[in-house]
């Protein structure tokens, strides 16, 4: 269950990372195809698309140190990290997209459903 648990969460790492990247460089160029935003909208918010990838960056910073360093620190770092993308998920699908649902809070909650079952 250990294999499982990191590379669900490895998986949600790579998906914030995407996320990140998508956020803070490809905003605009990519942005629009994305999210179904115009050109204009996403230059007009590209500031906060950039502040929004920012948080994405810190989740993914959070993940990737539970999974590097040891205990006791390793569970606090992956319980936090997962658990914020879960609740971040679910607010998104609420407000945003109903698709942040399966995107981000589905993963994170198989990966921190497995990290649980591995400890």
């Amino acid at each position: 269950m250990p294999v499982v648990a990191t590379a669900l969460t490895v998986l949600v790492i790579l998906i914030h990372v995407y996320i990140v990247v998508l956020e803070m460089v490809l905003w605009r160029s990519r942005g629009p195809r994305v999210f179904g935003i115009s050109a204009d909208f996403a230059r007009d918010s590209a500031a906060l698309a950039s502040n929004q990838g920012l948080y994405n960056a810190f989740l993914v910073v959070a993940l990737a140190l539970g999974l590097a360093l040891r205990e006791p620190f390793a569970t606090v770092f992956v319980f936090y990290g997962l658990g914020c993308v879960v609740v971040a998920g679910l607010w998104g699908a609420l407000t945003a997209s109903r698709r942040i649902l399966y995107v981000q809070a589905l993963p994170a909650a198989l990966a921190l459903a497995a990290q649980w079952m591995a400890r």
